[in-house]
């Protein structure tokens, strides 16, 4: 359903993409990348709700598109985690769920900013945990209608701040895009719980979102540089090294460990997400310390002098 949905949202999304750089790719990059977790869990043997959501999570990642479809990846990741073992879904595991989706959302970025599809997460995690406060271990269905409605509802009224929590978007009239584009996936995931169809008034009043509304992105101004993204693996201090390094050549860094396991090296398998002025700048020091692998580049606009291509 939320592959459908963002299909169906993807070019509304791309107009109001501005932060944190203009290339009008929010709407595509969020669909494809749920889009390959949807495909894993096609492939996947019936299973507890832990080992599905990491399913999706792990595919999610694995082809990440994007910051946006980057964090919504170490989202799903994280979710996984309370999870585990566990049959079915309840409320309390939901807003478990979510709040440690936030907490990892948030701590893989090396800049997180307010007024950002974090805002939107973190929003729905309190949402959730503020029913949860009241129920207390209330493991029924009723209880988990009311955990995942109180997680979207918080989730649009934070959509809503987002105009007023970035100056980009203050300026331009629009709300953040991958926020709108959480909220829709939300959305989804209450539809399949409640047994309802998806809220036809939500997005309504939303800046930048009536469909006459004009494609903000693209009077933008033209960014330069390019977005590197890829998998590696290596040890925490070399990360953490590598995150140093990269944060003082580009920004938008992003990087979570796909994985808990490690190797027989202590180290860990990583999604990697910069914007760099070249691709050559950042490939050298992420060679410097691995070898990279499923490396994506993408132009960060049309008219960049880097043009985006894949490595595979």
């Amino acid at each position: 359903m939320a592959e459908h949905t963002l299909a169906n949202h993807s070019d509304r999304l791309n107009a109001i993409n501005i932060y944190p750089v203009a290339d009008a790719d929010t709407g595509t990059n969020l669909y494809l990348t749920v889009r390959a977790a949807a495909q894993a869990l096609e492939e996947l043997e019936p299973s507890d709700v832990g080992v599905t959501m990491a399913t999706a999570g792990r595919a999610a990642m694995e082809q990440a598109r994007g910051n946006s479809g980057t964090l919504l990846s170490v989202s799903l990741m994280a979710m996984a985690e309370p999870l585990s073992g566990a049959q079915r879904l309840s409320g309390p595991l939901l807003a478990a769920s979510l709040h440690r989706a936030q907490l990892r959302a948030w701590s893989a970025l090396s800049e997180p900013m307010p007024g950002t599809i974090l805002s939107v997460l973190e929003a729905a995690a309190a949402g959730a945990n503020s029913v949860e406060s009241t129920i207390q271990g209330d493991e029924s269905n009723h209880t988990l209608a009311e955990t995942i409605n109180g997680a979207v509802k918080a989730a649009r009224e934070a959509v809503v701040l987002t105009e007023s929590q970035l100056g980009v978007l203050s300026d331009a009239r629009v709300v953040d895009a991958g926020g709108v584009g959480l909220l829709l996936i939300l959305d989804c995931l209450r539809s399949v719980i409640v047994g309802e169809p998806l809220q036809e008034d939500l997005l309504d009043g939303l800046s930048g979102y009536k469909v006459q509304d004009p494609n903000i992105a693209l009077n933008m101004p033209v960014q330069e540089g390019v977005e590197v993204m890829c998998s590696i693996t290596l040890s925490p201090l070399a990360a953490a090294g590598l995150r140093l390094e990269l944060d003082s050549m580009g920004d938008s860094v992003i990087m979570s460990a796909v994985s808990e396991e490690a190797d027989p090296t202590g180290s860990y398998p990583w999604r990697l997400h910069v914007h760099v002025p070249s691709s050559a700048l950042a490939l050298d020091a992420i060679r410097a310390v691995g070898d990279p692998s499923n490396v994506s580049i993408s132009a960060l606009s049309a008219t960049s002098s880097d043009n985006g291509h894949d490595l595979l």
